[in-house]
């Protein structure tokens, strides 16, 4: 949240993430959070498509009802977007149930929509995970540091490529830290995590004794 007031994320908002903060509950707050959270993702989509859709370049300048609702494009879209091997066929169903008449050009685009925002969404959550790990680094001293992280989420959990992303801008900023990611299964969000990185680090001691 201090990188908001100071204004650190100032250069890579959009007019999509502006928009998607406005209409939320608390704009002008957590606008790191509302760039990779699965809460947000959609949103971000939709509102992409709604402007191509208004420039003419999706939908033959044709916008749906639906498409207009907010909303309305779930994050999980993504993932079943993203995981389509089958010729767009999830994509076409996904935009018809959404009121959308799309041609295979129109699939292509929307997918390509998706895969830019969740790659986005991974890639800031990797740096933001890689800054932590190296501050950690520093304050101990270390010229190596092996930690855990404890991760939790459907996004990272069933999106095909969100925590592969994660990992890779991970290791690539931040060489000098090994880190392991552990998913929690109870699903029940920060504490679980937390939970999972506690119990990580004392099965790792026991072990060590």
């Amino acid at each position: 949240r201090s990188s908001d007031l100071h204004g650190g994320l100032d250069d890579f908002l959009t007019d999509f993430d502006r928009e998607v903060d406005s209409f939320s509950v608390n704009p002008g707050q957590q606008r790191y959070e509302k760039m990779i959270s699965g809460m947000y993702l959609g949103e971000i989509v939709r509102n992409i498509l709604l402007d191509l859709t208004k420039k003419g370049i999706l939908f033959r300048g044709q916008i749906s009802k639906r498409l207009s609702t907010r909303d309305i494009f779930r994050t999980r879209f993504l993932s079943a977007i993203e995981s389509d091997r089958l010729g767009l066929i999830k994509v076409r169903a996904i935009l018809t149930d959404l009121g959308l008449d799309s041609t295979c050009d129109d699939s292509i685009i929307v997918k390509e929509v998706c895969q830019a925002i969740s790659q986005r969404a991974a890639k800031l959550c990797g740096a933001g995970i890689a800054a932590v790990v190296e501050k950690i680094r520093e304050n101990r001293g270390l010229d190596q540091l092996t930690i855990t992280v404890g991760v939790d989420g459907t996004l990272y959990k069933l999106h095909p490529q969100f925590s592969q992303v994660v990992t890779e801008t991970v290791q690539n900023l931040a060489p000098r830290c090994k880190v392991t990611f552990m998913q929690s299964e109870d699903g029940s969000g920060k504490g679980a995590a937390l939970i999972t990185a506690v119990a990580c680090r004392m099965s790792r001691r026991s072990e060590e004794h």
